[in-house]
């Protein structure tokens, strides 16, 4: 629990440091969520969860996404989850309607029978519903590496990746997000899906209900192929 809060804590510290200094240059804009729960008693019941992610436009043509997302829970003093997810991506525009993606992703889940699995893909993007003022829908396609260690060996195959994320601006306090992606490889595919909704409290505080799942087709003997999260949580806005 305290290497997790540690490095959730530094993370945050040299983002906002990171994000006060590029602000003076580009349009930075920075979302924390964090939602925990403590039980004591009979039974012992400690869940944390937090994501950070920075949206940084340096120019017309670049854009940066960074993210860093957690998960623990543990119950009388041991550990039954723990996963942590970061993803850092580069959009070069073409046009208004598409652009050029560059991503890198990083997952250390301590209970899936992975010492940890990482993706570097290249892909093509394209802008839709660019009428409606009230949605946006990106839609990515392209090709990288994956690359999953286990105890007994690593293993590096190509993929195929699919993603599309969808917002809709349900109203003036209120949104609906869908995100859901396919890397789909030799060895195995993953898919990834989030749907929440988001609704505003305060200025810069919003309340935040999601669910994600992941699905992996191929996964080590005596493990679970789909994992789920259910999160209520706390969104701060910088």
């Amino acid at each position: 629990m305290r290497n997790l809060t540690t490095y959730g804590l530094c993370s945050l510290l040299a983002i906002f440091n990171w994000s006060a200094s590029a602000q003076e240059e580009s349009s930075v804009a920075t979302q924390l969520e964090l939602g925990a729960i403590f039980t004591s008693g009979n039974t012992e019941n400690e869940n944390i969860k937090y994501k950070v992610s920075v949206d940084w436009d340096q120019s017309e043509n670049w854009e940066y996404q960074f993210t860093s997302d957690g998960f623990r829970s543990s119950q009388d003093g041991r550990s039954n989850a723990q996963r942590l997810y970061h993803t850092a991506s580069g959009n070069h525009t073409i046009n208004p309607d598409s652009y050029l993606q560059g991503r890198i992703a990083y997952e250390n889940d301590k209970f899936s029978g992975f010492e940890s699995q990482s993706d570097i893909t290249v892909s093509y993007g394209r802008n839709m519903l660019q009428s409606r003022v009230n949605m946006t829908l990106g839609l990515t396609a392209g090709i990288g590496i994956r690359r999953s260690e286990t105890e007994f060996e690593t293993q590096s195959v190509t993929i195929a990746r699919l993603a599309t994320n969808y917002n809709w601006n349900v109203s003036e306090s209120a949104d609906f997000i869908q995100d859901f992606s396919i890397e789909a490889g030799t060895d195995s595919s993953i898919y990834r899906s989030e749907t929440g909704i988001q609704t505003d409290i305060r200025e810069n505080l919003s309340l935040k209900f999601s669910v994600k799942v992941k699905h992996q087709t191929d996964v080590p003997l005596n493990r679970e192929k789909t994992d789920t999260e259910t999160a209520i949580t706390l969104v701060l806005n910088f």
